[in-house]
């Protein structure tokens, strides 16, 4: 399980719409996850030690940015085939258990992914309102163990600026988490 970082926020990249199906039996896509001030894309799945680190602090950031505005979608694109914890069925059941506010969809050709560069579970995507890239980091100091209660919320606060002013602060500090499992071939 490599740990790795994905490169910085590349102000400005437009985001690659998807039509993805959900854990609720309903499809979403760039419009659809939206929210007025901007978007929370993020890659995570069920498995990841880095994931469970922070997926309490996911769920209550996305919960308050919806209030501010911006939309959050997550999206699960590693290869179940050697991680079957990361199934449709167990990401049906992590969705319920945590009360995900916001949809949890499966990119099974990984072709998302692949559009997205996206490096890491979890690797964070925060666009402002005309979906241009303004935050590319991570959630907060937390890395495989839940970091103390009280730290900066680097995202949230990322966020909280990209919806008040529609551009994110200039520095940002990369996540880490276990690579995108990729299907052979």
């Amino acid at each position: 399980m490599a740990s790795m970082q994905p490169p910085v926020c590349d102000f400005g990249w437009q985001a690659i719409d998807f039509d993805l199906p959900g854990v609720d039996g309903k499809r979403y896509s760039l419009a659809s996850a939206c929210g007025p001030k901007g978007l929370l894309l993020m890659f995570i799945c069920n498995h990841c030690p880095y994931v469970k680190a922070v997926l309490d602090r996911i769920v209550r950031d996305a919960a308050e940015l919806k209030t501010l505005g911006i939309g959050s979608i997550a999206v699960m694109s590693n290869d179940p085939t050697d991680y079957p914890e990361d199934s449709w069925d167990n990401m049906v059941l992590l969705a319920q258990r945590m009360n995900f506010p916001f949809p949890y969809v499966i990119d099974e050709t990984q072709e998302i992914a692949r559009a997205y560069n996206a490096v890491c579970t979890p690797d964070f995507f925060g666009f402002n309102s005309n979906l241009k890239l303004q935050y590319r980091g991570r959630l907060d100091e937390s890395r495989k163990d839940t970091a103390p209660a009280g730290v900066r919320r680097d995202l949230f606060e990322a966020m909280k600026q990209v919806a008040a002013t529609g551009v994110g602060p200039q520095e940002q500090i990369a996540s880490i988490g276990c690579s995108i499992k990729w299907r052979n071939g």
